[in-house]
């Protein structure tokens, strides 16, 4: 019984919660995330500096991806050159990812860096990860095809949970391949093998408004937002970064409508024009919401699917995960209510898979 008393304790759990984090890094494709958590999650239950740094937040929810707020901070501390030890291990930085067995090495360098920048990686726990994922785009953009094939009309785009923005600008973004293309080849944004499976309708976007809100907007170009963004994006993962710094380019050239507000704000100012889509977005967004800012959420879409007709219409498009079959890419255009899974998507957006999972 004292076993199973222990398992369950906030210390356990958090140890669990970093294990699990490290395992889906690497599933997701960063081997050296997956290792350094790994170490942590036992580093903390041996009340190493993880236990230091992350003392006061054991009790976080685990949608709040404690492990990736602290991996964020320390990542921050390597951009800033503040931590050239670990940056030795940073390919965001030059570095080469630890070749020895389980990273022991990188780990090393990691526990050295939280022992001597406790304070400067706890600032990072208060705040949610903000990847703005730019692959994210491409199931944006192939939504945006639904719902411009359904009728060609102007697009106003509405975003909560919008980060810094940067997929407000996602129809100037390229996807090169064989299962559709779409876009500017000159683009810095790239979302290479971004379709797969049955493309979306070939049909032209004309975004004429960009607006969005956030709890905590990142200025995304100035130097410190791109220091936030840039630091929750996983070191080793090079085409996520260049993702990032062409979306980060993007955002110099087309300015949008940010606003620093809860969701239930965004979603109260939004409306319906004469002869334009409004349509509606968020990714990776609704675990991030309490429960009254998601009640909000169910409100409004449905205040604005009832007044919209065929000279105003209104699309519900979001990129979310589902408990049983990843994360779908879900479309609601009214007037008419149509409903409808148009794929599923990997977490950070590429590649997404059109045609309704099995």
């Amino acid at each position: 019984m004292e076993t199973a008393r222990q398992e369950h304790t906030p210390l356990e759990r958090t140890a669990r919660l970093l294990r699990q984090q490290g395992e889906a890094c690497g599933v997701l494709g960063s081997p050296l995330y997956a290792d350094l958590l790994g170490h942590a999650a036992a580093d903390l239950l041996a009340a190493g500096p993880t236990a230091d740094v992350l003392d006061g937040h054991l009790g976080d929810r685990g949608a709040s991806a404690l492990a990736l707020r602290m991996l964020g901070g320390a990542h921050a501390l390597v951009l800033s050159r503040q931590a050239p030890e670990l940056a030795m291990f940073y390919p965001s930085v030059g570095g080469t990812a630890d070749p020895g067995p389980g990273g022991v090495r990188a780990w090393a360098a990691l526990r050295r860096t939280l022992a001597e920048h406790r304070d400067a990686v706890r600032e990072w726990l208060e705040r949610p990860p903000q990847t703005n994922e730019a692959g994210r785009g491409a199931a944006l953009i192939g939504g945006l095809r639904y719902v411009a094939a359904e009728a060609s009309l102007p697009i106003r785009l509405v975003e909560i949970g919008a980060s810094a923005g940067l997929n407000l600008r996602a129809d100037r973004f390229h996807i090169p391949g064989d299962a559709g293309s779409y876009g500017d080849p000159s683009s810095p944004v790239v979302l290479r093998g971004g379709w797969q499976g049955l493309p979306p309708p070939a049909a032209d976007l004309a975004v004429i408004a960009r607006t969005g809100g956030d709890a905590d907007p990142i200025e995304a170009t100035s130097t410190d937002g791109r220091l936030r963004l840039t630091a929750y994006v996983w070191p080793d993962q090079t085409g996520r970064l260049e993702r990032l710094r062409g979306a980060l380019a993007l955002a110099g050239q087309y300015p949008v409508d940010l606003r620093q507000e809860q969701a239930s704000a965004t979603l109260a100012r939004t409306t319906l024009a004469s002869g334009t889509w409004t349509v509606l977005w968020h990714s990776v967004v609704r675990q991030y919401l309490d429960p009254d800012q998601r009640a909000a959420l169910t409100q409004r879409v449905s205040e604005l699917g009832a007044t919209a007709s065929r000279d105003a219409r209104f699309a519900y498009l979001c990129l979310e995960p589902s408990r049983d079959t990843g994360f779908l890419v879900t479309l609601v255009t009214w007037p008419g209510g149509r409903e409808r899974v148009l794929g599923s998507a990997a977490p950070h957006g590429i590649p997404v898979r059109w045609g309704s999972p099995a």
